[in-house]
């Protein structure tokens, strides 16, 4: 049976917002077991690196014991971006869900498309859409009240 996530991905871009991140969030499972969860953390950790995507799959991979998330879906609030969409073909989930597009730095479905490039070196199936209206929301909101 088939159980979306994105909820518990929005939950962790709202704990994100309300820390003064990016509200982003993502979330690792296999099967039905949420192996890992995180929201942005970039100004908070001085880390550029640390997009929600990002820290999930380290939680996730360090959980399993492996650099892989074989069998696994990532969830994530809004289209990853080239650097993450790289991670992600590195480690191999099954299935990529997202909520939001970003057709100014996403890097999946937009811009350099990481994931169709040969060099990807992973399948992974790709899910748009899911919980868009509320994550693209969380998005605009975050952004109209910092203008």
């Amino acid at each position: 049976m088939f159980r979306s996530f994105m909820l518990d991905a929005l939950a962790e871009a709202r704990a994100a917002a309300a820390a003064g991140e990016v509200p982003v969030g993502a979330v690792v499972t296999r099967g039905t077991e949420i192996l890992a969860r995180a929201a942005n953390a970039m100004r908070g950790g001085y880390d550029p690196t640390a997009h929600a995507e990002m820290r999930a799959i380290r939680m996730a991979c360090a959980a399993l014991g492996s650099e892989r998330l074989t069998g696994c879906t990532l969830w994530v609030t809004l289209e990853p971006c080239a650097m993450c969409a790289g991670a992600i073909a590195h480690a191999r989930p099954a299935r990529l869900v997202w909520g939001a597009d970003d057709p100014k730095s996403g890097g999946v479905a937009h811009g350099a498309r990481v994931l169709s490039r040969p060099q990807a070196h992973a399948d992974v199936e790709i899910v748009q859409g899911v919980e868009a209206e509320a994550c693209a929301a969380l998005l605009r909101d975050f952004f109209a009240a910092r203008r």
